[in-house]
């Protein structure tokens, strides 16, 4: 029976009411729907806008349809939404008073508590995935402190430092990730239920009591803007959208990495996948495939906003449109971070590949020209000299650390001690201002990102 049936004289077109119903997506809410309704009707009962004997059965009946919901019992079907499926389930059993659950409450309130319980939980979960991954970066980063790579600009190397300060680049993205969240979180926490269609209820209800028992810390301040906002829904996919992009890029690495031409890392057979052709193959389909899913949430989140930029205020249909836009980038981000997070887990790292690519890649030339530098050539002349040095080198199959002294001072004023001065391990040693590679520097930088995940 559909809820506002009392109107209508015929009934609705089948295709139509296949085209209006929302029951196949927003089902998952149930858990929501029933917690909210429990609220909702415990007030009703405590401020006598029924009778507290009659809610106390209303509320009984509701935790047995969760619970046959939950052992599969109770399946959820034929009902226009989950809304319906539970008022009308609700009657069946208990009668003419499970109709008195709606008294003083819209369908419009109740779907936007609904999804924003559903959010609250979301956004933690997510938030403890987040933290999940910086951990196992900060054990990495912990093992390999002195583990030196190439830095790269332009994907060209450019300065020598550690696979510790490269991989806790990524942990502090992801830990902006985690305040993005947690800003999303603080948005979402609002009650919205007392509302109303648009315009709250003539009932004496008490916002508050609701706002207590399903423990949100404030409730909302215009009721025409608690139905018809989704705001929230937008930070939420936006934090999700940018954690994507975080993923995306590190996965990227990871494949270059982790092709014949790099061979800076291996990945685990676990996280692997091979070729149905060429027998040789082992293939970074996980990493491509989060890297692809970056995509598709970016899509939810265009496609919410542009769900949202015709609105008029208060309540239209459209806003149904909401559910399967943030349900799709929530569990697929929910996914990606789990796989990732495994995945960097049983990753082989290949530290002398990485040392070798350090010394092949004229990364200590840079350390050449403040050498100079600091033996009062002036900087600019300096960066010219070692840039003719370096053609010098690749005319004549060298590096910077195969050169003889005698080379060198065809260039410039160099002693015998430029050799210790292009060593990549003493040029991030150097290197000692908070947020650089030198061991120091990264310790303190381990240091406050563990002290960041007790907090957040």
């Amino acid at each position: 029976m559909k809820l506002w049936a009392g109107r209508f004289e015929s009934e609705i077109d089948k295709e139509a009411d296949s085209f209006n119903s929302s029951l196949n997506f927003d089902k998952r809410l149930y858990y929501y729907d029933i917690t909210g309704s429990k609220a909702h009707c415990t007030m009703l009962g405590k401020c006598g806008i029924i009778p507290a004997a009659e809610a106390d059965i209303i509320v009984k009946a509701l935790d047995g349809i969760l619970a046959d919901i939950e052992s599969g019992m109770t399946v959820i079907e034929n009902a226009e939404d989950i809304h319906s499926f539970v008022e009308n389930e609700l009657v069946s059993r208990i009668g003419e008073v499970g109709k008195k659950l709606h008294t003083g409450r819209s369908r419009n309130d109740q779907i936007a508590l609904d999804i924003r319980l559903f959010l609250r939980d979301a956004a933690k979960n997510i938030i403890a995935l987040i933290k999940s991954l910086i951990k196992q970066l900060v054990e990495i980063s912990e093992n390999n402190l002195e583990t030196v790579m190439p830095a790269f600009t332009h994907l060209q190397k450019a300065q020598p430092t550690t696979l510790a300060h490269h991989f806790m680049a990524y942990a502090e993205m992801f830990a902006r990730d985690v305040k993005r969240f947690k800003e999303a979180l603080d948005r979402i926490n609002v009650m919205p239920l007392g509302s109303g269609a648009c315009t709250s209820t003539s009932y004496p209800i008490n916002r508050e009591m609701v706002a207590e028992l399903l423990d949100f810390p404030a409730i909302t301040s215009n009721s025409m803007d608690a139905v018809s906002d989704r705001d929230f829904v937008i930070d939420f996919i936006s934090a999700a959208s940018i954690a994507m992009m975080h993923l995306s890029r590190f996965s990227e690495e990871i494949i270059i990495w982790s092709s014949d031409e790099y061979k800076y890392v291996e990945l685990s057979d676990k996280f692997s996948t091979g070729s149905s052709i060429m027998p040789q193959k082992k293939n970074p389909d996980m990493n491509e495939l989060l890297r692809g899913k970056t995509g598709r949430v970016y899509g939810d989140l265009m496609s919410i906003l542009t769900v949202m930029k015709g609105i008029p205020l208060a309540y239209d249909k459209d806003l149904q449109e909401d559910k399967e836009c943030v349900f799709d980038a929530y569990d697929t981000l929910k996914a990606c971070l789990g796989i990732f997070t495994a995945l960097l887990g049983d990753m082989k790292i290949n530290k002398d590949r990485l040392r070798e690519s350090t010394d092949g890649g004229f990364t200590g030339a840079t350390e050449c020209a403040d050498y100079l530098a600091k033996r009062g050539v002036p900087f600019r002349d300096a960066h010219s000299i070692i840039g003719q040095l370096v053609v010098y080198c690749i005319k004549n199959g060298k590096t910077l650390q195969t050169l003889t002294l005698d080379e060198y001072n065809k260039f410039g004023d160099f002693r015998e001690d430029i050799f210790d001065v292009i060593k990549p391990e003493n040029a991030i040693a150097r290197r000692t201002a908070p947020g650089s590679p030198s061991v120091k520097a990264m310790k303190d930088e381990i240091d406050k990102m563990k002290k960041f995940l007790t907090k957040a």
